[in-house]
């Protein structure tokens, strides 16, 4: 297999690992590059397995920018939310959408972060990548029954608090629609009739961009919140909004007159209802989403 084969067939799988581990598509790239030059650096005719290989190699870098990160991301202003991945259709099947929303959707990617960095290699490699517990130990250097201990204390605290889904997305692209055009018009009561009593509004603008420093909790709250940051006084200038698949589940994308990226919105959806408004506003995490 050539060089340009490898790189074309592992490269989705590695990035998929990179950036489950650590929220973050510019430096989940990274990753996966400085692994691929780890690979042509190393003795490649020795590799067995390209794969295991570099899959292993991915993992450690992850691990190792999660610690580097830690203090970095303790000290971070207002919520944090991964930089936001958007997802082309895919395919068609609707048991694999909702599989992928499941495992990569933002509010599944925030509770990752409630795991130490080696727990949260061990989980991923498992239940979402499937990897055999020989493999996972030899990646995080830990005995295998060591890692089928972090396997199972990971599973507890996800399962604990993983979020639902509905997994009808026409459904939720209609709320969705639904949603943007309460909010833009001010129907606050309309706005009130779609969320859950326990809604929270999550905006990630990192202290560089405007957003409240804390969650927005509630359902008049969130409705009168959304259509504060919605009124065309409070001169953020004209966007436009496009329909787009943030982390496997309808979003919108919002761009200023100039086409660059000003906003990532996804909402968490279960039972017909809004239970989780996710905005991401922080120019840092936008960045690789500016137009061409």
């Amino acid at each position: 297999m050539t060089d340009t084969d490898l790189h074309s067939e592992l490269r989705p799988l590695l990035f998929s690992i990179a950036y489950r581990m650590i929220g973050s598509v510019s430096e989940a790239e990274d990753i996966v590059q400085e692994a691929f030059l780890r690979y042509h650096r190393a003795q490649t005719a020795d590799v067995e397995s390209p794969k295991a290989y570099l899959s292993a190699v991915t993992t450690r870098l992850a691990i190792d920018h999660l610690r580097s990160a830690r203090v970095r991301r303790e000290e971070y202003v207002g919520p944090w939310l991964p930089e936001p991945l958007l997802t082309d259709e895919g395919a068609g099947d609707p048991s694999v959408q909702a599989e992928l929303a499941d495992s990569l959707s933002l509010a599944f990617l925030v509770l990752l972060e409630r795991l130490s960095p080696v727990e949260r290699a061990a989980f991923l490699l498992r239940d979402v990548f499937a990897y055999p517990y020989d493999e996972i130990a030899e990646v995080i250097g830990k005995s295998e029954d060591n890692a089928r201990q972090l396997v199972t204390r990971a599973r507890r605290h996800v399962d604990a608090e993983r979020p639902r889904f509905d997994v009808d997305r026409r459904a939720h692209e209609e709320l969705t629609d639904r949603f943007i055009e309460a909010t833009y018009s001010g129907d606050t009561e309309g706005l009130i009739a779609m969320l859950a009593a326990d809604v929270y509004t999550y905006t990630d603008g990192g202290g560089k961009a405007q957003a409240p420093r804390r969650t927005v909790h509630g359902r008049e709250r969130v409705a009168h919140f959304m259509v504060g940051i919605a009124r065309p006084d409070r001169g953020a200038g004209p966007v436009t909004l496009h329909s787009v698949l943030v982390n496997g589940v309808p979003g919108r994308l919002a761009r200023d007159a100039e086409g660059h990226a000003v906003a990532v919105l996804a909402l968490d959806v279960a039972d017909g209802l809004v239970t989780a408004v996710r905005i991401v506003v922080n120019p840092d995490k936008l960045g690789h989403l500016q137009a061409p």
